[in-house]
């Protein structure tokens, strides 16, 4: 116990001789001095005082429960979770809203959308610099509803995203609404669609409906058959100023031919030609040759205008192109399309058809015959027959050397028959105008001359019973115009005569013309037969028929059916078994005339009544 009490002793004495010797320990936490230190002031500098957090009564979204006005708190995963309490520690950098929708746009670039949502999320949480909450404006909302909609949230998603922009005293544009058509045009959502248009409408100018917005309606529209509600927003687009895109144009036009709306599709392209902003849609050059073909072939004058329209501006604008591209019509649409024309009185169509043919063309060759032909039948219809013999004029010049008479190039019976009907439509006053004109063209600087246009005006006179003017012309022909008749002048007479029962003349017409040395072609056979049948002479009618087949021409079906009706009528078996015996040995199939047989078996008597 002594000995204890010494070494305690011992080491007090130790302890008093080095009190001033600081005892070192070894530990791995840093030094925290208990003593707080204040900062020395600068004189040159005044330091600002920091304001106060705000008041928790204020309603900030800066706390999650407020007894005064607490935030709902949302069931969506996509929508912005409620804001707890967070410091400027809880973000890892503090942007201000420039550089964070400038870091949002890179961020976009690079498609990072679930990076933008939850940045987002986050600054909305913190405070700012001056410590108070950070308020986005519309357009990081709107960052913010695209990185919703990109990584899948729903319409009803992005909707309670536009009601939680309400917290913020923030208004959605139409930039905001676009974005939640989007998704609405994604799950094809049209009724809803709808009814956010109508909110936009009624929205302020902020947020009313632009071209995108029309263009997601209406294409959902037109993706699930609603016709006539993608109308009326395409007419609400026109009405607004607004512009159709493309793609809307050429889903219109496909709608329209398949549902077979053509004259809706008509009023739409006249809507869109009225303002600045639309004249200048144009299908595909495929769709231009589709939708003249559909309007040809109903007959539709307007919607085929405008399909050769939009084809001749293609046209323009390759031939503009460096390098240029030629592009052609076909002929036979051309064609068509003035036939149309003609039956429906429609002159522009006419004319542009011609135009667009002539384009095509590039003056490296003439029309073809059918193309002329056309025209002049379009033109006779429309009754401008001033521009139908000037088009005969230039038909002549271009095929009036090539001798083919047996295609009838020039036949006033088949070919030029429009015009012969235009020429007789008011009897003779429009015979004897026609004629006199002719007769001064013959006399100008430049004589036109045209045995194709007399022969047309014989015919006429045929047709109206008047067999002197048909003479006179014919002769006139040679005497007033100094040409000479070919085989259809001849023709046009044989026909005068034969229908006023004179088949002696008709006859004696053509042996004239064989006499001449005028080959007679199967036409002059078929007026010669059809006179003898008109005095009911069958017999002569048969002989005629023997000459035609000796001389290398074929008879006609409807010409041995003429001469077997007669027959029929006459109680000529004979001539009949004959008629039967000529039709199976040049492979005629005749028809049955039991259907017209029922008109002369007709029972008028009272028995049945």
């Amino acid at each position: 116990m002594a000995s204890q009490m010494a070494i305690l002793n011992r080491t007090r004495s130790l302890l008093t001789k080095t009190s001033h010797i600081t005892i070192k320990t070894i530990t791995t936490f840093p030094f925290h001095s208990q003593e707080a230190e204040l900062a020395e002031p600068t004189p040159n500098q005044s330091t600002p005082a920091s304001s106060l957090p705000p008041n928790p009564a204020s309603g900030s979204p800066l706390y999650n429960e407020n007894w005064r006005n607490p935030i709902p708190k949302s069931s969506s995963n996509n929508a912005v979770t409620p804001f707890g309490l967070f410091t400027r520690a809880s973000v890892k950098d503090t942007y201000d809203s420039h550089a964070l929708l400038d870091m949002f746009g890179d961020w976009m670039a690079s498609q990072r959308w679930q990076d933008v949502k939850d940045l987002f999320e986050d600054w909305v949480r913190s405070l700012d610099k001056n410590g108070k909450p950070n308020k986005p404006d519309v357009n990081l909302f709107n960052h913010y509803i695209r990185a919703n909609l990109m990584i899948g949230g729903s319409a009803a998603d992005l909707l309670d995203l536009l009601a939680q922009m309400e917290h913020f005293n923030v208004s959605p544009n139409t930039a905001s609404f676009n974005l939640v058509l989007k998704a609405m045009h994604q799950a094809g959502e049209t009724l809803a669609a709808e009814k956010l248009v109508e909110r936009m409408l009624q929205s302020g100018n902020e947020a009313l409906p632009d071209d995108e917005s029309y263009d997601l309606v209406i294409g959902m529209f037109f993706s699930t058959d609603q016709i006539d509600a993608a109308f009326k927003y395409i007419d609400l687009t026109l009405k607004h100023g607004n512009v159709l895109s493309m793609n809307t144009f050429m889903n219109c036009v496909r709608s329209c031919v398949k549902q077979r709306r053509l004259d809706t599709l008509v009023a739409i392209i006249e809507k869109c030609r009225e303002t600045d902003k639309n004249k200048s849609l144009c299908p595909s050059w495929n769709l231009c040759n589709f939708i003249a073909e559909v309007a040809i072939r109903e007959d539709n004058s307007k919607l085929a205008y405008y399909g050769l329209e939009f084809m001749a501006r293609w046209m323009v604008n390759g031939e503009r192109a460096r390098p240029p591209v030629l592009l052609s019509v076909d002929e036979g649409l051309v064609v068509s399309a003035m036939l149309t024309a003609g039956r429906t009185y429609n002159s522009e169509l006419l004319g542009a058809a011609w135009s667009v043919l002539g384009r095509s063309l590039r003056k490296k060759k003439v029309p073809n015959p059918e193309s002329y032909l056309g025209k002049i039948s379009a033109l006779a219809s429309l009754g401008n027959l001033q521009k139908a013999f000037g088009t005969l004029h230039e038909y002549e010049i271009s095929y009036g050397d090539s001798n083919q008479e047996a295609n009838d190039l020039f036949c006033p019976f088949t070919s030029l028959h429009p015009l012969v009907v235009a020429c007789s439509k008011k009897g003779f006053e429009t015979l004897d105008s026609v004629y006199f004109q002719l007769e001064s063209l013959s006399r100008a600087e430049r004589p036109y001359k045209s045995v194709a246009a007399l022969n047309c005006i014989i015919l006429g006179c045929a047709n109206i019973w008047d067999l002197d003017r048909a003479y006179q012309t014919f002769e006139s022909i040679g005497s007033a115009f100094g040409l000479t008749p070919d085989i259809h002048s001849y023709n046009g007479l044989m026909y005068a005569f034969g229908k006023l029962k004179k088949t002696h003349e008709a006859s004696k017409v053509f042996e004239h013309l064989v006499s001449l040395g005028v080959k007679p072609n199967a036409k002059s056979y078929s007026l010669l037969v059809d006179a003898h049948l008109i005095n009911r002479d069958v017999k002569s009618a048969l002989a005629v028929i023997d000459d035609m087949i000796a001389a290398g021409f074929k008879p006609l079906k409807a010409t041995l059916q003429n001469v077997r009706r007669r027959c029929v009528r006459e109680i000529d078996n004979d001539s009949d078994q004959r008629v039967d015996s000529l039709a199976q040995s040049l492979n005629i199939r005749m028809a049955s005339d039991a259907r017209r047989n029922m008109l002369f078996n007709l029972n008028y008597s009272m028995d049945m009544a």
